[in-house]
This record gives structure tokens, sequence and C-alpha cells, in this order.
């Protein structure tokens, strides 16, 4: 295959091809997936395949951006300005930590963390569609939110990471070294309302 500069052409059978090469990459890893077997799984031809990725890294990417992009919005689908800030953080907290807890999101993260030294652009595909995106978003709905006053933020870009990562505590390091693969819902929820009452702790508007 040629380098993985080629731009990624659209087509009738793309979105068959990418859900074929999900499957496989999920399963295999991205070193272990090959051409031969995506092709199998899309249902396609090899050369259907090459006529839309010539490279198995552009693939992988459009997968990744593919599934991050469409997770990210997931998680902050239907929040309304109306709704209390508390109750938005809060259903925005439970789904990202479904999300980084589910098969899906570890997988998807090993494999760009796995292959992110070789090939650079894995890792950014993957940061750019997934964690980037939901910063911007949660930039918006910060401000949106000290409009109404009901926070104070100096850092807008600081605060959207702490609350992301308020969102990992406990789960992500256990997850990361192999410790825990599965959760309850008791965890889940336990580190969801945590993040949520801790940020609120440091960044709520006091009331008058």
């Amino acid at each position: 295959m040629p380098d993985g500069s080629v731009a990624v052409k659209k087509g009738r059978k793309f979105d068959q091809v990418l859900a074929g090469a999900r499957d496989v990459f999920m399963s295999r890893g991205f070193e272990g997936a090959s051409v031969d077997e995506i092709a199998k799984q899309a249902g396609v031809s090899k050369a259907t395949l090459y006529s839309y990725f010539p490279d198995k890294k552009l693939l992988f990417m459009e997968v990744a951006k593919s599934e991050c992009s469409k997770q990210a919005e997931e998680i902050l689908a239907e929040t309304s300005d109306d709704d209390p800030l508390e109750e938005v953080l809060l259903q925005i907290a439970n789904r990202f930590v479904a999300f980084i807890t589910s098969d899906f999101g570890q997988r998807v993260f090993r494999i760009c963390v796995a292959e992110s030294d070789r090939f650079p652009e894995l890792g950014q595909a993957f940061y750019e569609s997934g964690p980037m995106l939901m910063r911007g978003h949660m930039i918006e709905l910060l401000h949106a939110a000290q409009d109404r006053g009901e926070v104070e933020i100096d850092d807008f870009q600081l605060a959207s990471d702490q609350f992301a990562e308020l969102c990992k505590a406990d789960l992500h390091p256990r997850m990361v070294f192999s410790v825990s693969r599965t959760f309850t819902k008791e965890e889940t929820s336990r580190v969801a309302n945590g993040a949520v009452k801790t940020f609120l702790a440091r960044y709520q508007a006091p009331r008058s």
C-alpha cells in the first residue's frame, strides 16, 4: 500500500467498508488486521477496499475518527440550556464514563496508544476526533453557563480538561494497567457524581 497521505474517497460502499474495518480492527488490533480479512468482513472485493483506502493507516484513522466523533456527539447530545447546570454536567459525565469504560472505548484507546509512536497520525486522529471535539463543546457549554451567571471561570480550556479528568478518576488508571476491564454501574455512577460535585465546588458561582 502507498503512503497514508492519500485523501479518502467517498462512495456507495464507503460505510460498508468502515463497518467491516471497525469489526476487524477491534478484534485484531491495527497490526493484526489484514486487508483480506477486512474486505471479507465488509463484503467487498480488495479492489473496492483499495479504491477507498489505499493505506491501512488511512482506513484505521477514518474508523477512529468516525466512531469517536459519533460518541463525542452522543455524549453531548440532548442537553439544553434550560436544564440546571448540575443536571447537564451529570448527563455528560455519565455518558463520557460509559464510553471510556465500554469495550470499544478501551480497544480504540489501546490501539491508538500502541501505534502512536510508529504512526503519530493515528494518535492525532484519535485526539482530534474524540477528546478535542468534546473539549470544544464543553468550552461552549461553560461559556453559556457563565453568561447565565451559573459559574465563574477564568480559563475555560483548563476547566474543560479538568472536568474530563475528573470523569476518569480511578477508572482510567485501572484500565490502562489492566487491573480492571469491566465496571459496575455503582462504580461508574460514583465517579460521574463525584466529578460533577468536585467541578461545581470549584467553579459554581456563589448564590445570592
